[in-house]
């Protein structure tokens, strides 16, 4: 299958003209049949990689989905693209599910969405084996490992695919998987030498801010009188507090609602419902929701409360900014929180094994927490990729804390290390560097190598704070499945034998950064953010008769770019980024109305709006206007009426030009343009034909020209 039927479909039904990175590789080795591993990061565009494919070849793509919300989402942006598509699951009446049952074996649907469970059921193989399965998705492939942190015992009985249907491609996509998790992927759904892409975990429009617990609500009441209107989630460790915070957002005039685990499944599907819809601004809800939201216009996630491992935090503020614009995370900690997941996870259910690396993994948390070092590197070096410089967009960036060449410090961390055979936890290496003589020490025979008590001018909890830092930094990893050993890498290896420098940070409170100032804005700024607003309104009517949410219409994105670039027609609109062909039938002349109305009205202010004045020509010419006339209501020169129907022309509209320019006068002019071509001066065109033709009809025949060349 040619990559060029991939491109063409996401043109057609996405409306976007190119790829993101990977997207077409990935494409390309489910065209080719090969199992795939895909880890990007959520926003980075994981679904195309399997609805593009599923658009191409014949046959039907079944995609395992472990939520109902995902699956509702998911079918209904596809639907509203021109993608037939449908989900089976237990909301559906078993006449529903005939119905999509028989539109599979008429070869009527491109993508089916199912849940494990039902992917499990009795019966259902044997359906599946009646179809012509062109590819098996496997969304949030994490679930699957033990070593996640979402694990399902349902995910792992997914191998049978494999078993079953042998010849059939897998692509198994997740936004969070450690380096064991990406293992445990391949090996439970018996993927045969897969291609696994692993796409930078680095979202860089979201901006990473942590803040002191304290005050924790006049915290959040200050973050929103900086984001008016803007829909967020604020997420909660107990139900409790996501009712009270939930509760006191209401009395302080904000559209709230709540969701968690004790609501019944009818009010959580009425939370989920209100907040896709744009009907309430903020959800406070427990992890419990979000799980696969498609929502793509969330502008910001508060966590009330640290969450338990650094997975569910990238995978939380994930939900903001899936649109690519700029977003904001903000989490309040305090050591407290510490203590209560401490005891939560000691108390939870699972095994000794599990319960030792959640309590790792809610340490490196908190490390992320108290950090002094720019946070993105730490979530990236995590997930085991690396920045070349810091991110610029994050608290501590913004406000950098004091650091010491801490290069001699880390060479005598790393070599024992190494001379312990990378066989020590970072408690035990502290006990070596200090020249502790503990049993353990002492019967390894640690204090007979070289580095014993090299640092023991440093006291233990320093050791530790140092050795955090290094862990952030990427200059060690931690081994889950090893222990918790440490282990070197290659960025290590430069600071043992190649003088890498490192610069370590001084232990004092980092100073609060503080709150921008406010900043006049310009003018044309507040006016185009006036356009998005309409633009987003209209959205929401049309989504609300649709009985869809909003983004399923178009994206904030998208509306962005429309209030920026102002598109008055059909060539014009089918160049923003997501409208593709069946989007701009359905909603094209509405949005192309809007912007039109917007500009006039903006117009008759007497505000001048860039790229824009061709438009009011336009409606005033459609209304049986003559050039002359409008340019005496506007106050302009006939030649710039002349010019703006020109361009007009030139973007597609249906504009009489031989009402105003013969052929004979035509094929004068376009000789000289030809000579000169379509980018030439006017002022020359017109001297060189001496004064016979107008600048008018010059700048007409240049419009004909460069669209048809030919009359």
């Amino acid at each position: 299958m040619d990559i060029r039927a991939a491109r063409e479909a996401l043109k057609l039904y996405f409306g976007y003209d190119q790829f993101r990175p990977m997207q077409e590789q990935i494409i390309s080795s489910v065209l080719q049949k090969q199992d795939v591993v895909v880890l990007m990061p959520t926003g980075g565009g994981k679904s195309v990689c399997f609805q593009v494919p599923a658009v191409v070849l014949p046959g039907i793509c079944v995609v395992v989905s472990p939520l109902i919300a995902l699956m509702k989402d998911q079918v209904e942006a596809l639907q509203g693209n021109g993608i037939p598509a449908a989900y089976m699951n237990s909301s559906l009446s078993p006449e529903e599910q005939y119905n999509i049952e028989n539109k599979c074996l008429g070869n009527e649907l491109k993508l089916l969405y199912v849940s494990p469970e039902k992917l499990l059921s009795s019966g259902f193989l044997s359906f599946l084996k009646r179809l012509h399965i062109s590819l098996f998705a496997i969304d949030e492939a994490h679930c699957i490992s033990a070593w996640g942190h979402d694990f399902r015992p349902e995910y792992t009985q997914l191998k049978m695919l494999k078993q079953q249907f042998p010849q059939v491609p897998v692509i198994a996509l997740t936004a969070t998987a450690d380096k064991l998790t990406q293992k445990d992927i391949q090996e439970q759904l018996y993927l045969q030498n897969p291609q696994v892409y692993v796409s930078s975990f680095d979202r860089p429009n979201i901006n990473l801010t942590v803040k002191p617990g304290q005050n924790r609500f006049n915290r959040i009441l200050e973050f929103l009188e900086n984001h008016p209107g803007q829909p967020g989630i604020v997420y909660c460790l107990s139900r409790k507090s996501t009712e009270s915070v939930a509760e006191k957002l209401k009395s302080k005039g904000y559209k709230t609602t709540c969701y968690h685990a004790g609501m019944s499944a009818q009010l959580r599907s009425r939370a989920q419902e209100e907040f896709l819809r744009d009907d309430v601004q903020i959800v406070c809800a427990t992890v419990a929701f979000g799980m696969g939201i498609d929502k793509s216009n969330v502008r910001w996630v508060i966590h009330y409360n640290l969450p338990k491992n650094i997975e569910s935090y990238y995978q939380e503020i994930g939900r903001a900014g899936r649109d690519g614009a700029k977003s904001d995370a903000l989490l309040l900690y305090s050591f407290a929180d510490v203590m209560s997941l401490r005891n939560m996870l000691s108390e939870g259910e699972g095994s000794k094994n599990q319960s030792e690396l959640q309590l790792v993994k809610l340490e490196r948390m908190q490390q992320f927490a108290e950090a002094s070092a720019c946070r993105r590197r730490i979530l990236l070096q995590y997930f085991g990729q690396s920045m070349d410089k810091d991110c610029g967009n994050c608290d501590i960036c913004r406000n950098p804390p004091s650091t010491f060449d801490g290069t001699l410090l880390a060479q005598k961390a790393l070599s024992a290390i190494a001379r312990t055979q990378e066989q020590v936890t970072m408690g035990l290496l502290v006990d070596v560097l200090r020249g502790s003589r503990n049993s353990q020490v002492l019967q390894a025979g640690y204090d007979k190598i070289k580095t014993y008590g090299a640092g023991r001018d440093i006291g233990p909890l320093d050791w530790q704070r140092y050795l955090h830092q290094m862990l952030n930094a990427g200059l060690i990893e931690l081994a889950y499945d090893q222990n918790y050993t440490l282990k070197l890498t290659d960025q290590s290896r430069q600071v043992l034998f190649e003088n890498r420098k490192v610069q370590l940070v001084k232990f004092e409170e980092v100073k609060q950064q503080e709150e921008e100032r406010f900043k006049p804005r310009p003018k044309r700024e507040i006016i185009k953010d006036a356009l998005f607003e309409r633009l987003r309104a209209l959205r929401k009517r049309i989504a609300d008769e649709a009985n869809v949410p909003p983004y399923v219409v178009f994206t904030d994105s998208t509306l962005l770019e429309m209030a920026a670039e102002k598109p008055a027609n059909k060539i014009a609109m089918l160049s923003i980024a997501g409208v593709g062909k069946v989007k701009y039938e359905h909603y094209g002349d509405a949005f192309i109305n809007e912007i039109i109305d917007f500009v006039t009205e903006e117009q008759a202010k007497g505000n001048t709006i860039k790229g824009a004045t061709h438009l009011v020509t336009l409606e005033a010419f459609q209304k049986g206007r003559t050039p002359e006339q409008i340019a005496r209501e506007r106050n302009l020169n006939p030649v710039t009426i002349y010019s703006h129907l020109a361009t007009l022309y030139e973007q597609g509209y249906d504009i009489p030009i031989e009402q105003y320019l013969t052929k004979a006068e035509y094929k004068a002019i376009s000789k000289v343009i030809e000579k000169h071509g379509t980018e030439g001066k006017l002022k020359e065109m017109f001297e060189q034909l001496e004064g016979k033709y107008e600048y008018f009809k010059i700048r007409l025949s240049v419009s004909v020209y460069k669209k048809e060349n030919s009359w």
